[in-house]
């Protein structure tokens, strides 16, 4: 059952992929902001992916983060969830990172529950709109 509450943790390590250079976001070699948004992503729809019914997934919708110190290749960096607010089908979250010297981003995050063969379906019926 969805709730207040629920909290997600996850960790990575920071690889040359994920840098603003590899990925495309700026020329150094640190801890690229969308690398930091995919985990923020990722460590939420995990963490209530459990309470959720069969066929039924979640979608990102908006973000609100700062990313507020980089990280060089080889720390580590986890990201915490925890459920704010649940609204019918709108889950928000609050979203804290870290690497191994302190907090590097936070923000908010909402997603919401979608039927997942819906969903697609609607989002395929656009490839005949082209």
């Amino acid at each position: 059952m969805l709730r207040t509450g629920i909290k997600g943790k996850k960790e990575i390590t920071v690889t040359k992929e994920l840098t603003a250079r590899s990925m495309g976001s700026g020329e150094l070699e640190v801890f690229a902001t969308p690398a930091m948004i995919a985990l923020i992503e990722e460590t939420a729809w995990r963490s209530v992916a459990p309470e959720l019914a069969p066929g039924e997934g979640t979608v990102g919708t908006k973000l609100d983060v700062a990313h507020i110190s980089a990280t060089p290749v080889g720390l580590k960096v986890t990201c915490e969830t925890e459920v704010t607010l649940v609204d019918r089908k709108r889950i928000v979250f609050q979203a804290t990172v870290f690497d191994e010297a302190g907090k590097i981003g936070e923000g908010t995050h909402e997603r919401f529950v979608v039927q997942n063969d819906r969903f697609l379906s609607k989002a395929n019926g656009k490839l005949s709109a082209v």
